[in-house]
């Protein structure tokens, strides 16, 4: 098991926590010096509480909410198997689609077993839901949702547990620049609230290298103007921000039309539907994303554990899920059973999670932030380097 006692979290080897069990709910000790009034629990573990996923279980970018879905599945399953009282776990399915958000917002605002939101995964979804969530105190981390302006709403329940783009929008310029050797850089996006705004900040990052622009849409499945603007711009790289269902297509009919030169695209796209939708025309594509690789000797334990459960390698942001799920299962293990108080221990968290020292600042920004680079490779996505 890949638990260690509570409440101070901190991931080490499985041997180390083989055993170590929680105690009953109730009866243990609040960890306050024994006044048992810290963070408004009192006496052991709280009962009777729900952490809920928000983001896409179906649609088309359910590829990226699986594994999300998995990490945080993976911190209950091991929290609820030494816990008297079982944290229960809620899925709610967005589709990543900012439109529904608030409606499906509101309905887990109202459910006041919810103490923690792990999410929302995508961007769009974040800025439509953030205000419910401020409102209701209701606080939230996200694994993925990347957009820098969802740290400066002023909503002091959100929290995310990776860098945001105008940290992975550089990397993805200097890896562009440094790495790929690009000459003549055309930068497109998929006008949505997380594509749109890395692109941007790519495009700025990289300057007069930038040859020409274009912007798609979600959903889009003819790309044969873009592919001619591109061709006529003499570009030798395209970056595309945007997720993985347009990218594949964009890069089979780049390669389709003679496009010989490189494809760059972001945490949106590493996705196994990516190398499904694009064949082989995927081969060679570079990908940048704040999220840690599986073969990581930091999380090695994590992925063992993963790949017992789930039957597979954990996949995109599903580290940071499991890491963001265990910030709010370490305050209810402190005996905190509201909102209020989980919002009060979240501000003030700092442990360590398998993918960095997790804590946030007042606008709930990770401390430590680290932008990796992957390729496609014989049809894989495979760790190329961390992005300094």
């Amino acid at each position: 098991m890949l638990r260690s006692t509570r409440p101070k979290r901190a991931v080490v080897a499985l041997i180390a926590v083989a055993g170590l069990a929680l105690s009953a709910c109730g009866t243990t000790d609040s960890g306050d010096g024994g006044d048992g009034e810290a963070n408004g629990g009192g006496g052991g573990a709280a009962c009777d509480l729900t952490l809920a996923f928000f983001g896409p279980q179906t649609g088309p970018a359910a590829g990226l909410g699986e594994p999300i879905i998995n990490g945080a599945q993976l911190a209950i399953d091991q929290y609820n198997a030494d816990a008297e009282c079982e944290v229960a776990y809620e899925q709610i399915d967005s589709q990543g689609s900012p439109d529904q958000a608030p409606s499906l917002a509101t309905e887990a605002a109202g459910n006041e077993a919810i103490i923690g939101i792990v999410g929302p995964a995508f961007s769009g979804e974040s800025a439509a839901a953030g205000p419910i969530f401020a409102e209701a105190g209701l606080p939230t981390v996200s694994p993925s949702a990347t957009n820098p302006a969802l740290a400066d709403n002023g909503w002091d329940t959100f929290h995310r547990a990776l860098g945001n783009d105008a940290t992975q929008g550089p990397a993805a310029a200097k890896y562009i620049q440094d790495v790929v050797g690009a000459k003549a850089v055309f930068v497109m996006d998929d006008a949505s609230e997380y594509g749109a705004g890395l692109a941007g900040i790519v495009q700025e990052e990289l300057g007069d290298l930038v040859v020409d622009t274009d912007t798609i849409q979600v959903g889009q499945t003819d790309f044969s103007a873009s592919v001619t603007k591109v061709r006529s711009s003499d570009a030798d790289t395209v970056f595309f921000g945007g997720y993985y269902a347009e990218a594949a297509l964009i890069v089979r009919q780049l390669r389709s039309s003679g496009f010989e030169g490189n494809f760059v695209v972001a945490d949106g796209v590493k996705d196994p539907g990516y190398l499904d939708g694009a064949g082989k025309a995927a081969e060679g594509t570079y990908i940048t994303c704040p999220c840690i690789p599986a073969d990581d000797p930091a999380v090695a334990d994590f992925a063992a554990a993963y790949e017992e459960e789930f039957g597979g390698a954990p996949g995109t942001y599903a580290a940071e899920a499991y890491d963001a799920a265990n910030v709010f299962l370490d305050g209810i293990a402190e005996g905190i059973d509201n909102r209020e108080d989980m919002l009060a221990f979240v501000n003030d968290y700092d442990e360590a999670g398998v993918t960095k020292q997790l804590s946030f600042d007042e606008t709930g920004e990770p401390s430590e932030v680290s932008v990796y680079a992957y390729k496609v490779e014989n049809g894989e996505i495979v760790g190329d380097q961390e992005i300094e």
